[in-house]
């Protein structure tokens, strides 16, 4: 009679689903975990702060396509990992927290209620910010909710699951012919358009003569990302990608435009919204053309419509819906007139940042140190931005080269995300350089991880762009209070290069634009997790950008 203990149990599951890498901060609870990732040879992977553990597990689904899986320990390990959860929540990012809890059962580890260590109710906490908050009843069933949290974080609107999993249940034996194993196939759910709204969308688009094209992230997660190829070869419109969008077309892409969205957003007669809601970026909506007729595609219904009316609402798979309205748009015609308004909004919206990526002025201008930067990007180089003013800036000049390639938090905001992303990225694409892109406010958030990339050689190279503040806040003090009421926005112009080497890195700092390319390319040979700190000014580039 063969007996298997639930942290067997939890491997074997992860390891059915793909599941490469534990990403963790080590808990006594969750010790059981570990011992059967190493039987399974799931490697894991440690960090230190269990935010950014849980942070890798969604940076893994962005690289991948695939859940992520963080296992934190109870109390403590579990809100810890709140921020990072609620950051996927809001990006709809499909990632798996395991939590451990208190033993359930009355014996020597406690038992329910008798306020066993770590012992609080995660499950209540994290119900607002997950797509399915659970605690395992018994060691039986740890394989069968493992296999329906992958399930539930993939099907519809993607997001994080959290499964609690109390100590006595992950460390108790079972027969192995009791486990409850998942049964049946899962297909990845891809929601078609109402034909009938495909067909009247389509009419819309064949009577505009200024119609545009705004993809967002739920476009990386279609089961047919290539219909957004099709509608384009059907229907050439402007377009502009946001989020994990970015990269969908390749720089030089005649349809891709960047940085005229808002010029363009004013003069169209028709928007095509795709995968993304009309929230703070897009003005609430009030971004567009107040007399502009609107269609809008959204896995969610509830973001149907939401902030502005729509003309016509699809509840649908981004790449589907695409596909299916090219196959109604057979000898659709493009304005060339309008194509060349808005190429001409881009070309002025460039010719904006010329001066600052050609300047040589020091410190160094931000846009130099992202036009500098740029060069080092290839089609094997995945960006990772985690920062404020710095990497918005940075984010106008590098070309992102392929989806999967830009990784930032998304509409949360949550600064630290970079070291887990960064190691998440790396471990999924070992042929990759990963760049991560810090302000050195958010350095001093997760820093730390570097000494485990260093341990676990895991090689990312960080460039921080240092400004000695948090500018992006500081200027809105400056602009509501003045410069004399600006409190809690300064920093140093600290040697965070020399962290890094302390912690096993390789560190590099540069004042000087004549040492900035050399200090690069040092880094990126280097073999080593590495930093460059570069000393930047002041630059009006973002002068009208308010934070609230």
């Amino acid at each position: 009679m063969s007996f298997v203990s639930g942290g067997d149990i939890v491997a074997k599951a992860l390891k059915s689903q793909g599941v490469r890498n534990l990403f963790t901060l080590c808990g006594g609870h969750i010790q059981a975990i570990y011992e059967g990732c190493l039987k399974e040879d799931i490697r894991v992977v440690d960090f230190r702060h269990e935010q950014s553990a849980a942070h890798a597990a969604d940076g893994w689904a962005r690289a991948t396509g695939r859940p992520g899986v963080a296992a934190v320990t109870a109390g403590p390990g579990v809100t810890d990992s709140v921020t990072a959860v609620a950051n996927a929540y809001r990006a709809q990012v499909p990632m798996i927290l395991i939590g451990g809890q208190a033993a359930r059962t009355y014996g020597p580890l406690g038992g329910q209620d008798r306020g066993g260590l770590q012992e609080m109710n995660h499950i209540e906490l994290m119900k607002p910010i997950t797509k399915w908050a659970v605690s395992v009843p018994e060691t039986r069933r740890l394989a069968e909710y493992v296999h329906n949290a992958f399930r539930v974080a993939q099907s519809g609107v993607p997001g994080p699951v959290f499964l609690e999993m109390p100590v006595d249940i992950l460390f108790n034996a079972v027969k192995e012919s009791e486990v409850v194993e998942y049964s049946g196939d899962r297909t990845p759910m891809r929601s078609y358009g109402d034909p009938e709204a495909i067909r009247r969308a389509a009419d819309l688009l064949n009577k505009a003569e200024r119609p545009l094209l705004i993809v967002g992230s739920q476009w990386r997660w279609s089961g047919k990302r290539h219909g957004l190829a099709e509608f384009l070869e059907t229907a050439p419109l402007p377009t502009f990608v946001n989020g994990m969008a970015r990269g969908a077309l390749p720089p030089g892409h005649p349809q891709l435009f960047r940085r005229s969205r808002n010029a363009a957003l004013q003069k169209t007669d028709l928007v095509l919204v795709v995968g993304t809601p009309l929230d703070f970026r897009l003005g609430y909506g009030e971004k567009i053309r107040s007399d502009a007729a609107m269609i809008q595609i959204d896995l969610d219904g509830g973001e149907i419509g939401r902030n502005r009316a729509v003309d016509v609402g699809i509840v649908a798979d981004a790449g589907v819906a695409l596909s299916q309205l090219a196959a109604e748009l057979q000898g659709f015609e493009i304005s060339k007139k309008w194509l060349a308004e808005v190429r001409e909004f881009e070309e002025n919206a460039l010719e904006k940042t010329k001066p600052g990526e050609a300047s040589d002025r020091e410190p160094i201008d931000p846009l130099r140190l992202a036009a500098e930067l740029n060069r080092f990007v290839d089609e094997k180089t995945i960006l990772v931005g985690d920062g404020g003013d710095f990497v918005a800036t940075a984010s106008y000049v590098l070309d992102v080269p392929k989806p999967e390639s830009w990784m930032d938090p998304g509409p949360l905001g949550t600064l630290g995300v970079g070291p887990g992303y960064a190691m998440a990225a790396k471990l999924a694409h070992p042929d990759h350089k990963v760049v991560l892109v810090l302000g050195d406010g958010t350095f001093g958030l997760n820093g730390m991880e570097f000494e485990a990339m260093a341990r676990q050689n895991i090689p990312v190279v960080g460039v921080i762009g240092n400004d000695a503040s948090w500018r992006q806040i500081h200027r809105s003090q400056v602009a509501m209070y003045g410069e004399e009421r600006a409190v809690a926005t300064n920093l140093n112009f600290t040697r965070y290069d020399k962290v890094v080497e302390a912690l096993g890195g390789h560190g590099e700092y540069v004042e000087r634009l004549e040492d900035l390319r050399p200090a690069l390319e040092r880094a990126f040979a280097s073999g080593l997790p590495a930093l460059v700190n570069v000393k930047i000014g002041v630059s009006d580039f973002r002068k009208d950008s308010i934070s609230l």
